[in-house]
């Protein structure tokens, strides 16, 4: 089985996404303005650590704007390589963005809540570049867009890897110990982690060896 690409969300710093790669992850995740949930930081510190960044390592913006519009305008604030929607547009498509911004990677994020997640993602695969796997609940009043610590339904999941012709990744509750069984049960493409590296908010070298020890050996 194929290892998957790594993520590590909700960088906080320079120093954090040196960490990340250094590590051994492929691409890190750069938390703007949203509702709730962790490691959001300011335009101006996205586009600092953006820029640091080597080529060679995917940068991702997750934005909860929700006009093609507003996502344009804050992507030209930050100048990451991937945009990641972790809400669905409202205004506008996901081919007027991809047109607009043609050099860059659309990756819309899917909150998995039962089985009807399976037909959602078979129809936004044919628009985007690559779909992520998350827990959490956009219908509650106060938007839940990620970030929950949780694990949602992997058999979900599978069936979503094995019906789509786009990379995958997964993300919700990932850490150390359920790192191979992700990996083993769903297949995906990448994983996407944020609180299962970290200790009080701050990424943690020991858990991130850790992570990745397991990731090697899967």
């Amino acid at each position: 089985m194929k290892q998957p690409q790594i993520k590590i969300c909700c960088i906080s710093s320079v120093e954090e996404a040196k960490l990340a790669i250094n590590a051994g992850a492929s691409a890190i995740g750069l938390v703007g303005n949203m509702p709730s949930g962790p490691g959001i930081i300011s335009d101006e510190l996205i586009a600092e650590i953006a820029a640091f960044t080597p080529d060679t390592i995917d940068t991702f913006l997750l934005t909860s704007e929700t006009s093609v519009e507003q996502v344009i305008k804050h992507h030209s604030k930050v100048n990451t390589t991937t945009i990641q929607l972790v809400d669905a547009l409202t205004e506008g498509t996901h081919l007027q963005l991809k047109l607009a911004l043609p050099t860059i990677k659309i990756v819309q994020v899917l909150h998995v809540l039962d089985k009807n997640s399976i037909s959602e993602a078979i129809e936004i695969s044919n628009h985007v570049d690559a779909i992520l796997l998350d827990s959490g609940n956009p219908n509650l009043e106060t938007k839940e867009l990620g970030g929950t610590g949780r694990v949602h339904n992997w058999e979900i999941s599978k069936t979503i890897v094995k019906s789509v012709k786009i990379p995958v990744f997964l993300a919700g509750g990932l850490n150390p110990n359920n790192a191979q069984k992700a990996i083993k049960m769903v297949n995906p493409y990448g994983l996407d982690l944020c609180s299962g590296v970290r200790t009080n908010g701050n990424l943690d070298k020991a858990k991130l060896t850790s992570f990745f020890k397991e990731i090697n050996n899967s």
